[in-house]
């Protein structure tokens, strides 16, 4: 009787010795072994309460209401003011967003035609927390400002025509410039201007872009001014679509000994190109820009978006004294206003498509992220609040099994981390 008590004692002590080794074990695995969707190797962490660096590029401290939070000037985000509703704007603006038809017009011939009906059929895979909005609502521009302060990202950059102008599918929203710079400021964040191309577009009368942007916002509290390596703080200017002007022109324009160069005068920046193709970087080096972006979300869609090549450009541009700015997103799904585009479609997979684009970033240790974006509804890459919808007609993507603010709580994480690793990069 003693013996068998004693092995029964024995079968306890291992049994309970196996439970608390399985306990352990499980406490150390890490969210990449598929147990989590939050960023790889990161666990809650205190905030860093130092103050800004010079040039305030790097973070600031927030004392609200609630818990002290940073937010990071190197952290970048595009941002879109395009939108419209018929209670603010009497009609609905790129929520109705066209069916864009193929190129060739036998594939054409094949998809549906005609334009997207709000506010029940929208012009994007997901749908908007705040649904079909309008830009210029005051509520909207405010619920922005708060999501993007609470994913830390501290730079919005925000698509830019010049007054009249507009893209294709919109109209002139250069009039909201100063209530989105305000509400910016309120908030603590900077902005950026993200030049977009129109007809007529040249090296010329971008100089004549960004004098106007410098003479009409460049006082303002939240104009975003960048700390380079030699000192020089200067307004930042991301170019889309560059390769569409020459780079002899560009050289004009940005080299010292141009003919109308800005350099050394009072509208001096930090021009930053689109890299597509490979030959772009000889192009943006040739034609005087302080750096590169690669904007796209879908991962192989280019040779700049795609992630293999980021440390070979990272190379080049470090060899040649110019920023490379990798551009993170969530993922990428055009097809409800490119029908014909599936190929391009990269899923979220929960959240771990923007992880792995994050740490593709990460890795290459670059100065600036930007992230692709808050609010590009009609590509799918949107990080702002989306929730499950359902009619008649269609079947909304949204971000279950989790909340609404997924992607800005992860936007945070990897910010927080980016700027940990920045630190340990000085040292």
């Amino acid at each position: 009787m003693a013996r068998l008590r004693r092995k029964a004692c024995v079968a306890l002590f291992l049994f309970t010795l196996f439970v608390f080794g399985t306990m352990m074990g499980l406490r150390t695995l890490k969210p990449s072994d598929g147990f989590s969707d939050l960023a790889p190797g990161l666990d809650p962490m205190p905030v860093d309460r130092r103050p800004a660096s010079p040039g305030g590029h790097t973070k600031v401290v927030l004392s609200h209401s609630g818990p002290d939070r940073s937010i990071f000037y190197d952290v970048h985000i595009f941002y879109y003011m395009w939108y419209g509703s018929p209670q603010m704007d009497g009609k609905y603006l790129h929520w109705d967003h066209v069916l864009v038809p193929h190129w060739d017009p036998k594939i054409a011939a094949s998809y549906p035609k005609g334009r997207h009906a709000p506010p029940e059929d929208l012009g994007c895979s997901f749908y908007p927390e705040l649904g079909p909005y309008s830009s210029r609502d005051p509520e909207v521009l405010e619920s922005h400002m708060e999501q993007m302060e609470a994913a830390a990202a501290g730079v919005l950059v925000v698509s830019w025509y010049p007054p009249g102008l507009a893209d294709d599918n919109g109209e002139s929203t250069e009039d909201l410039v100063p209530a989105l710079l305000d509400a910016a400021h309120r908030h603590s964040l900077k902005v950026a201007f993200h030049l977009q191309p129109y007809k007529g577009r040249t090296d010329h009368s971008v100089h004549d872009n960004i004098k106007y942007i410098i003479d009409r916002y460049g006082d303002h509290g939240a104009f975003y001014r960048f700390t380079s390596s030699t000192g020089k703080v200067l307004p930042m200017f991301y170019v889309y679509d560059s390769y569409l002007t020459p780079p002899e022109a560009w050289s004009d324009l940005l080299s010292p000994t141009g003919s109308h160069s800005l350099r050394g005068t009072p509208y001096d920046g930090i021009f930053i190109a689109l890299i597509v193709e490979e030959r772009h970087k000889h192009d943006i080096l040739a034609a005087g820009f302080d750096g590169m972006y690669t904007y796209f979300a879908s991962n192989g869609f280019s040779f700049g978006s795609s992630h293999q090549n980021w440390k070979a450009i990272k190379a080049f541009c470090d060899g040649n004294n110019l920023l490379f700015v990798p551009s993170v997103g969530p993922g990428y799904i055009d097809t409800s206003v490119r029908p014909w585009n599936n190929h391009n479609t990269r899923n979220r997979v929960n959240g771990r498509y923007y992880e792995t684009a994050l740490q593709a970033a990460l890795n290459i240790r670059p100065e600036i992220v930007t992230i692709t974006s808050f609010n590009e509804w009609h590509e799918g890459t949107q990080i702002e609040r989306a929730v499950p919808k359902k009619t008649v007609t269609r079947l909304y993507l949204d971000y279950q099994p989790h909340l609404p603010d997924l992607y800005l709580d992860l936007t945070r994480r990897w910010a927080e981390q980016f700027n940990k690793e920045k630190e340990q990069w000085l040292m």
